[in-house]
């Protein structure tokens, strides 16, 4: 069955966590964790430290698997 979240239906299988946390907010802080991952990439050859490009990615992986769930929501 449907579960109400401050009066809006929640489809299955999404969490009540992440859509009472709405979708800009999710879409925002998604947004963030990307640029961190690009300032890390972007960075690493002026650092010359070939460890923030493995953490520049390993965020960027996770941006990019969170991003499809987020602009689905509702």
């Amino acid at each position: 069955s449907q579960t109400l979240v401050k009066d809006e239906k929640v489809k299955h299988g999404s969490y009540t966590r992440v859509v009472c946390c709405c979708r800009k907010k999710c879409l925002l802080f998604n947004d963030v964790v990307l640029i961190v991952a690009t300032l890390h990439t972007g960075f690493s050859r002026r650092a010359k430290s070939f460890e923030m490009i493995l953490i520049g990615r390993f965020l960027e992986g996770i941006g990019a698997g969170r991003t499809p769930h987020y602009s689905m929501l509702m």
